[in-house]
């Protein structure tokens, strides 16, 4: 028998209780409520003391989340960013609580910090990073954590220009070298699929393998248990995104 959403819902925050997940089962704990309450927090909702972010009205849904960073995006792409909320005021209510309305997965890259990309503050985001956004099981149940827990209505993929880990599995496939030390190997065979979908194509090879491998990831988390069935019932939106490095836009897939 096929499980209902809100059994995996209980069963996650079971699992975090019996592991002793200390930091997971004090979130869950907080934010039981998130998935009925407007998911922002009230410091979200006023200016902080001395001049804070301008009132924003709730996020319901994936498309208003997107639009949402697609507006922060562009004030850190025009040198404008500063909406963010990181102020005395907004730290203190989200330690009693949070409400974030996003969760992104990127990469590990130091030149893409997925906050300041979108010019949010503490709170507002779930990110979960990993080299080339290469999922495991760990990586897949922080992603399914923050959709059915936290109840965020948007879970976007960002894929980034240049990005390290694609271009040395490239480089590693090519060259037919042996398998990586230690566990960067098993980053390679995960990011190979890309690499082979996009053999022979016309452009950029790299950049082709990019995109691939984010198309790839949405398709990995679609088959989750927990993701699949929220997306399909229109409660959560999945999109991909890429983020150029040379002039900071992320475009959407």
């Amino acid at each position: 028998m096929t499980e209902t959403a809100p059994n995996r819902r209980r069963f996650l925050l079971a699992a975090g209780t019996t592991l002793g997940a200390a930091a997971l089962t004090a979130c869950a704990a907080n934010d039981q409520g998130a998935k009925t309450n407007s998911p922002q927090t009230p410091a979200a909702a006023a200016p902080a003391g001395g001049g804070g972010p301008a009132v924003e009205p709730p996020i319901t849904t994936g498309e208003q989340a997107l639009q949402r960073l697609q507006e922060g995006n562009a004030r850190f792409v025009s040198n404008q960013a500063g909406h963010a909320d990181e102020g005395t005021e907004r730290r203190v209510a989200v330690s009693q609580a949070q409400h974030p309305f996003a969760t992104v997965l990127g990469c590990v890259d130091s030149r893409v910090p997925i906050e300041l990309v979108f010019d949010r503050g503490l709170g507002d985001l779930v990110v979960v990073r990993s080299a080339g956004e290469v999922l495991d099981r760990s990586v897949t149940g922080s992603l399914e954590f923050g959709v059915a827990e936290l109840g965020t209505p948007l879970l976007l993929v960002l894929g980034h220009q240049r990005c390290g880990a694609v271009d040395a599995t490239i480089k590693a496939l090519d060259a037919k070298l042996p398998e990586a030390e230690g566990d960067i190997d098993y980053l390679v065979e995960a990011l190979r699929p890309a690499v082979q979908q996009v053999a022979g194509r016309s452009g950029d090879r790299l950049t082709n393998a990019i995109h691939a491998n984010v198309d790839l990831v949405l398709a990995q988390l679609l088959r989750s248990t927990v993701i699949g069935p929220l997306e399909k019932s229109g409660e959560l939106k999945l999109a991909g995104a890429y983020y150029e490095l040379d002039t900071g836009k992320v475009v959407i897939s």
